[in-house]
Order: structure tokens, then sequence, then C-alpha cells
């Protein structure tokens, strides 16, 4: 295995925050199960309630609001499944599959060429049905940080009597959550994400529409999710959220936009470079990097040999890099498979974005070499 000089891939997972890890450790040393009676059950109950108050106090919503899950693709699961009965179901082409997927006759609304949803479109949706409607819309894009329209949305989808479901996996520590939080009747999250352990998530059921459960089991998490909840990873993502937050507010996300701002910089004199929804408001950490002629297998797999992570697409599909479809929604033609995602982790710093910018120059040159 090379040497690894940079890790640059934390839209596919952030590396743990020390928070995240002693809140980990300290449920590890509880031996109840929360849904128990006796005194070693109301010891764990007591801790996962704290983790469910201590996440709801750092996003700025009520405690009966959170509902933990096993990650961000069950809470995006559970929502729109669990709220689709009688209802179309509105998605955006760029959403992750977690959401594409979630049912199969979803109706896909188009994005413009920066990855931002038509507003057109979907009015054009919503006053076109005869039965309302459930509208899914990511906060912000995974591959290329596009940020997405979200109060815009909301105004149309009030309007004509549809729910807002957002997937905001990629928001906590980046940018505020709150304008969506205010408008999303549901909101999907998760751990790892945002620097907790992997294995848990959270639903944020906001408004009076409640899902219908997608795993069923013993009533846990207000019956909305069966099964014993599991206390490390919901303690580590509790602290991880509120850890993000706060790093966030005292200006950790500003730094990442630096450092992002110092890649975009040297990256914009190599021949042959696109820098992919440049003229969008995307997430500070989060840049795609179009190479012409040069396969994003091949970027990645050079950037790897050269000690340095980055992704093409996402993280569920790296086993099987091609064309993003995300990429393709926004019309970039032959760029939609020759771009890879760079994604600043919270620990980001210059000597890695160094590092990046002289093994990226370098590829670039050879890969030139040998089309020439």
């Amino acid at each position: 295995m090379p040497q690894r000089l940079a890790d640059l891939d934390a839209n596919a997972t952030e590396p743990l925050r020390p928070e995240a890890r002693a809140a980990a450790i300290a449920a590890l040393d509880l031996a109840g199960n929360p849904s128990s009676v006796h005194a070693e059950g109301r010891a764990a109950r007591h801790l996962l309630e704290g983790a469910r108050e201590h996440m709801a106090a750092a996003l700025g919503i009520r405690p009966a609001q959170v509902h933990f899950t096993a990650g961000g693709t069950e809470a995006n699961a559970t929502a729109i499944a669990g709220l689709a009965h009688g209802r179309r179901v509105l998605v955006s082409a760029t959403e992750h599959d977690a959401v594409r997927r979630a049912v199969a006759d979803a109706t896909i609304l188009p994005v413009d060429g920066e990855g931002r949803l038509s507003l057109a479109a979907l009015a054009e949706a919503l006053a076109d049905g005869a039965s309302p409607a459930l509208v899914c819309l990511m906060l912000a894009n995974n591959e290329t940080g596009t940020i997405q329209p979200i109060a815009e949305a909301a105004a149309l989808c009030r309007r004509h009597g549809a729910l807002l479901h957002v997937d905001a996996v990629q928001g906590p520590g980046r940018i505020p959550l709150g304008p969506a939080l205010a408008v999303a009747d549901t909101m999907a999250l998760s751990a790892h994400k945002a620097g907790g352990a992997k294995g848990a998530g959270a639903l944020l059921v906001l408004g009076e529409a409640v899902p219908a459960p997608l795993v069923r089991g013993g009533g846990q998490e207000r019956g909305l999710r069966g099964g014993t909840e599991p206390l490390p990873a919901i303690a580590a993502m509790a602290a991880a959220i509120a850890a993000a937050e706060a790093w966030r507010q005292t200006g950790g996300a500003e730094r990442l936009g630096r450092l992002k701002a110092r890649i975009a910089a040297g990256v914009a004199a190599i021949p042959g470079v696109t820098i992919i929804a440049a003229g969008a408001g995307t997430l500070p950490n989060t840049l795609s990097l179009a190479l012409t002629g040069a396969a994003a297998a091949t970027q990645v797999m050079a950037l790897d040999l050269a000690g340095i992570a980055v992704s093409a697409g996402a993280a569920c599909s790296s086993g099987k890099v091609g064309e993003s479809h995300v990429l393709a929604a926004m019309g970039l033609g032959p760029l939609a498979g020759q771009a890879i995602r760079v994604s600043l982790p919270w620990t980001a710093t210059e000597a890695e974005v160094d590092a990046f910018l002289a093994a990226y120059a370098a590829m670039a040159a050879r890969l030139a070499r040998k089309a020439a």
C-alpha cells in the first residue's frame, strides 16, 4: 500500500471526531438494553435519551423529532416509503441512489447545468397531478457539492399541498441546516458523514406527517423504527453532530473553503481541466474536477498509487466506476465519465492540499503525454 499523503474523500466518510470516539467508548461500558426496566436498562435508556437531547439541541429542534436509524440510507427509505402512500413521488435527477431507488415509480425532475433543480419543472409537475406529491430534494449534492434551492422548493410544495423530504447527509458541519429544518417535513442524516461512527443515522420528523415504519419490531423509536438501538453508534452520532456544528460555527467550514479555493486556483492552469458546477453555490469542502479524455477510474487509481485518496461519484458506486448519473443529468456529455470528486475532511491541511496538487498535475501531464 502506498504511503497515504492525503485522504480527500470526506463525502464518502469523515474521519472520526474525538468527541464521537469518547462517546462511543463510554456507551460500550453499558450492558443494558434501553427497553429493559431494570437498573441496567434504565441506565441505557438514560444514555439514549441524553444523546437524542444533545443532538436535538445542536440542531435547534425538539428531541421527539429525532428518530435514530441504522444510517442515512435507511432514514431516506423510511421517509420516502413511509410517506408515499397515496402520493406521487417527485425526485431531482441528481439525488443519491438511496433516494432514487426508494420507490419504483418516482418521477425524475431535471436539473440545470450546475446541478440545481429546475423549479419551473417542479412547479409544472406539482400543478399537473390529481394526487398530492412527496418531493425529495437533497440539501447538497454528494458529487458536485451543489446546494439545492430548498426554500423555493418548499414554497412550491406548500402551495400545492405536497410534502418535502430533504436528504441532508452532506450538510452537518459544512453549511447551516436551520433554513432547511424550518421548511422540510422530514430530513435524513448520517453519523459517519459528520465524523461519527458508521452504523447510525437519524430521520427527523419535522412536520405533522409521520411516516409508516419501514422496520417493524418492538416499538422502539416511538414506533418508527423497530430493533434494539445501537447505543455506541448513536452516542457517537450525537457527539459528532454537536461537534461538527460547533466547529462550523467557529470557522471550520470557512477554513475548508479557503483550502478548496487553493485547489481550484492550482488546477485552473492545467490543460483540459474543468471545474464542474463552478458557477453554483457549493459545499465548502467539495470540488468536482473533470480531466478531458481521462477516464475517472484511471484518475482515481493513478492518484491512489501516488498516495492520494479521492473518488469518482458516490462511495457506494466506487466498485463500479463509470459515467456519473449526476453529471450526465447536468448535460456534461463525455465529461460525466471523466470527473473525480475531491472532498476535504474536517482534518484537512495545507500540506495535504499541496500533495494533491502536485500529484494531480503530474498525473495530468503523464496522461497527456500518453494520449499525444
